[in-house]
């Protein structure tokens, strides 16, 4: 292995090799290169066609029976359209915000909002539920687009603490406050289906912000979303 090549596949001194199947963060932003839409989706889903055939017979898998034929195409769309449709820009959600008319002064939560991402580490799902609260400033947010946003930044190869961060920090420059929390609990398929092979744990992580970070606040959310 060349010294570039180590070097790229080397974090604070391991290589990817020592770290295993250990988990990884290693910032807000979903790492995403410099020209990731010079080609269309429709280039890209050609391409990833042609490359998943190639893996498909690599496996040693019979691309002329019928089952399989179509597998490559349908892989592709799914990619670009659905499951990491959140890698591009132009699919976030489009936000109005609203005057608070009604002077509600208190949290507003949306709880068990159903969300589908993917570990960024094996490209196997995350199935969870994600639970966002926050305190007008003097504008409100219809409550579908708490769904939208979620939606948006699990559609993208993932890590959980960076997917709860994402989304908090999303809702504090939309909504113009501090005031944001998120939470989220998620089973991760590559703990459960494959590894250790545990099916039974779940992972759970939190954003507080602002009046958030106030214990009295976490445990008045939390009342809120186990009723």
């Amino acid at each position: 292995m060349n010294t570039n090549t180590t070097k790229t596949k080397r974090l604070n001194g391991f290589s990817h090799y020592d770290i295993g199947d250990d988990h990884l963060y290693t910032g807000l932003e979903t790492p995403i290169k410099k020209d990731a839409f010079l080609l269309s989706d429709e280039e890209k889903k050609k391409k990833i066609s042609i490359l998943f055939e190639e893996i498909m017979n690599v496996m040693g898998l019979d691309l002329e029976d019928d089952s399989l034929k179509g597998t490559p195409d349908r892989v592709a769309k799914m990619y670009i359209d659905e499951i990491f449709s959140g890698l591009n820009p132009k699919n976030k959600p489009q936000i109005a915000l609203f005057d608070n008319k009604y002077q509600y002064n208190q949290m507003l939560v949306e709880k068990n909002i159903t969300f589908y991402s993917n570990c960024e580490h094996h490209f196997v799902p995350i199935i969870g539920k994600a639970h966002v609260a926050y305190v007008s400033s003097g504008k409100v947010i219809g409550l579908s687009k708490l769904n939208r946003i979620v939606q948006y930044y699990s559609k993208r190869p993932q890590v959980q603490e960076r997917l709860t961060n994402q989304i908090g920090e999303e809702l504090k420059t939309i909504l113009g406050t501090n005031d944001v929390a998120v939470i989220i609990d998620a089973k991760h398929l590559c703990v459960s289906s494959r590894g250790i092979k545990d099916e039974t744990s779940a992972t759970v992580t939190a954003f507080y912000s602002g009046a958030f970070n106030s214990s009295a606040k976490i445990a008045e959310l939390n009342n809120y979303i186990k009723s």
